[in-house]
């Protein structure tokens, strides 16, 4: 990991303004992320860089999505009643500076081993539940025996029939998804990964051969992007992206609203601009390549799809 002194240091920079908002809101770089960022504002630079912009940002919610009070046991968040989300891991490759966690980074709940056990007992108590999906964090950051031991003891639960995890290791420390992780992960299919990916600078050799990987070991991948602005918020930088990552073999799953948390706001777009994109890719790309525009609703309520309206009325 790159700390913020050395990253200060080797790019000529004052740590006067950085200090403040990663005392506030931690920083967290990886070597191969940081490499990435070819000049200050870039969009690699927008996602991970502290930016004094995050603490003058009141109007959003530490919790946007109400997980704290969705959550029977801690860091498992039950939103929907065949599902539910489990933060089995605290720490992260990167932290995205528009995370909808970053309440989290200064005082993060580490998933020890009463925490394991608790959530796995409210899994298997609760036989509506048949989709588990594993975030955090990032749940490929923990030691292969580790992940193998939660996904090993949610197979053992009959109800259990789908496992997700949610992971930006291809993108932003491609080089943990090693043999041994790629193995054990397709001994417990059906299994998906879904892979945060933001923007075409993201797509590096290493990245697609982590992809190459997975997906040749039978795993389905998906991706999931967060509308940013200026990262993302434009009808090309997104085509390029969506046609990079199907040719990755990686399927395009939902173009995200961003959250109201907050530190984020200088990130957030009007949904009216989403709507536009979406609806000018639809005529530009394969349809294998549209993603979903979603947002979540804030306090809880759950995903609700946007789309264009193309019809302006029927005789």
């Amino acid at each position: 990991m790159i700390s913020l002194a050395s990253f200060a240091d080797e790019r000529g920079l004052s740590l006067d303004e950085l200090i403040p908002v990663a005392e506030r809101f931690p920083f967290r770089l990886s070597e191969h992320y940081g490499s990435l960022i070819e000049a200050p504002g870039d969009p690699i630079w927008r996602q991970a860089i502290p930016d004094p912009a995050e603490l003058f940002d009141t109007g959003g919610y530490d919790d946007p999505l109400a997980e704290e009070s969705l959550s029977p046991v801690p860091n498992l968040v039950h939103r929907y009643a065949n599902r539910v989300l489990w933060l089995v891991s605290h720490e992260c490759a990167v932290h995205c500076r528009f995370c909808t966690r970053k309440r989290r980074w200064g005082e993060p709940v580490p998933f020890t081993e009463e925490l394991f056990q608790a959530g796995l007992r409210y899994i298997r108590e609760d036989r509506q539940v048949k989709d588990v999906l594993l975030s955090g964090g990032d749940p490929l950051l923990l030691p292969v025996s580790r992940l193998k031991t939660i996904i090993a003891s949610l197979r053992r639960i009959p109800h259990v029939e789908i496992i997700r995890i949610g992971t930006r290791i291809p993108c932003a420390l491609p080089g943990k998804v090693t043999p041994d992780l790629v193995q054990m992960l397709s001994e417990h299919h059906p299994l998906y990964v879904n892979i945060h990916f933001n923007h075409p600078l993201e797509l590096t050799d290493a990245s697609r051969e982590a992809c190459r990987k997975l997906a040749g070991a039978g795993i389905p991948l998906g991706s999931q992007t967060v509308l940013l602005r200026g990262v993302n918020d434009d009808v090309d930088t997104l085509k390029e992206l969506l046609e990079g990552l199907l040719r990755m073999r990686v399927r395009p799953y939902y173009l995200m609203q961003m959250d109201l948390t907050r530190g984020t706001g200088h990130f957030r777009t009007p949904i009216g601009t989403g709507l536009k994109i979406l609806a000018e890719l639809r005529n530009r790309i394969s349809g294998l390549a549209l993603p979903h525009f979603v947002i979540d609703l804030p306090g809880g309520h759950g995903k609700v799809p946007l789309i264009p309206n193309y019809i302006e009325g029927i005789e």
